[in-house]
């Protein structure tokens, strides 16, 4: 008999087990601001060679999470005020807007794969597992932005996608954000585009200012806007 032959992974393969590994990390708070990402070290816990951790680490810069403090020191990066309300400013625009098309596209099953996946979420923060409530959380807006059946509005999501997940798990007030997420369903649900919008907008301020009095304990009146020259 021959011996058993060794499955090779395909470099982009292990690339993007290495990324989606770590960027998980940062998500999750495993690794946390400031935190060094060292390519031996890196390469040493996955049992491969450094050039996927180095292509995985560029792609992690490229996604926002992290920084080449020097060419010897690369770190997660630690988030800014001005950091946080960009990324706010950007969901209001897309996230509002995708509310009140989900209204008035959302079909009866839709609708149904929604108040599942918030009964899971009520699980989840009944449990108080912040991992499980940011993964749900995030399929719920997946969801919303899948019902507005726009492709263009999906793929300018998509870049900052994982850093918004980032964002939504350090706001640990759980119990809130569920009851958010119910109004926000009843809205959709109601075929109303107006008031669609006008529950997500509440929705994405209050995340707002939630997540700014966590990360940096202040707080903010939640209005993303400048104010009109005048």
């Amino acid at each position: 008999m021959g011996s058993p032959t060794t499955k090779i992974e395909p470099l982009g393969a292990v690339r993007e087990r290495v990324l989606a590994t770590l960027r998980q990390d940062i998500i999750a708070g495993r690794l946390g601001p400031g935190d060094r990402l060292v390519e031996r070290e890196l390469a040493e816990r996955f049992g491969v060679s450094r050039v996927p951790v180095r292509e995985a680490i560029r792609a992690l810069v490229a996604e926002g999470f992290v920084l080449f403090e020097s060419a010897r020191r690369t770190v997660v990066r630690r988030l800014t005020p001005t950091d946080v309300k960009e990324l706010f400013e950007l969901r209001e625009a897309l996230e509002v807007y995708a509310a009140g098309l989900a209204a008035a596209r959302a079909t009866p099953e839709a609708l149904a794969e929604l108040r599942e996946l918030l009964d899971r979420a009520a699980g989840a923060t009944e449990a108080d597992d912040a991992e499980t409530i940011t993964d749900i959380n995030t399929r719920f807006h997946d969801r919303i932005l899948a019902l507005a059946g726009n492709s263009l509005l999906i793929s300018v999501m998509e870049p900052v996608d994982g850093r918004l997940r980032w964002l939504t798990r350090r706001n640990e007030e759980w119990p809130q954000l569920l009851e958010e997420h119910r109004e926000l369903y009843d809205a959709i649900a109601s075929g109303d585009p107006d008031r669609a919008r006008t529950r997500a907008l509440g929705h994405v301020q209050a995340n707002y200012r939630s997540t700014v009095r966590h990360l940096f304990g202040e707080d903010t009146d939640g209005n993303l806007r400048e104010p009109a020259d005048r």
